[in-house]
């Protein structure tokens, strides 16, 4: 009997095989291994919308505040000492440290962490990512759920808790450490209108 390797097996696949693993792999926001896909699945444009109006008014305001930082989408931070690694969904970092070698962000040099809640798994933006992001150090955390039009703003990192949340709705002007992200632009999850 002949083993089957990866590529005999995949030449035997049905035609419309490469159209499913096509499908799939625009789902999921991550890589592709040997197995399929890795990662997380991706959300609704609504997600990407909100990261890029939140990053459009931290830059301008960055300009004043902190010259030399941004609000950037995608990098992963750590905290080597702790074991611990996330990607937000957005960062507010020094711009030079995304031509530094390495594959992520030292979490000690993120001034805050954005994170827009998923439809599919808001326990991890809720609980896992807000457990992680105060033991790591950054000192302010954004929580955007438009699944429910709120927002939450963490701060003051203390025994690996944030010991302060304010909570906001969509529409208010959301102070956020030294900046305000305006909410009027908002959506909601599955909304046509803005609230």
């Amino acid at each position: 009997m002949r083993s089957r390797t990866p590529s005999s097996t995949a030449s035997r696949r049905s035609p419309g095989a490469a159209a499913d693993w096509s499908v799939m792999i625009r789902r999921y926001r991550g890589a592709v291994t040997a197995g399929g896909p890795a990662g997380s699945r991706s959300v609704v444009l609504t997600h990407g919308g909100t990261v890029r109006r939140i990053c459009k008014q931290l830059d301008t305001q960055l300009l004043d505040t902190h010259p030399g930082h941004i609000c950037a989408n995608g990098p992963e931070i750590e905290h080597p000492a702790l074991g611990r690694m996330r990607r937000p969904d957005a960062v507010v970092i020094p711009e030079e440290v995304l031509d530094e070698e390495g594959l992520a962000v030292d979490a000690t040099r993120v001034l805050a962490a954005i994170e827009i809640v998923s439809p599919s798994n808001p326990g991890n933006d809720h609980d896992a990512k807000l457990a992680d992001c105060p033991a790591m150090g950054i000192p302010l955390h954004l929580i955007v759920d438009p699944r429910t039009g709120t927002i939450e703003v963490h701060s003051e990192p203390c025994k690996g808790r944030y010991s302060n949340k304010e909570p906001y709705i969509f529409g208010d002007s959301v102070p956020f450490g030294p900046w305000t992200v305006e909410t009027s632009e908002f959506r909601r999850y599955g909304k046509d209108s803005r609230s």
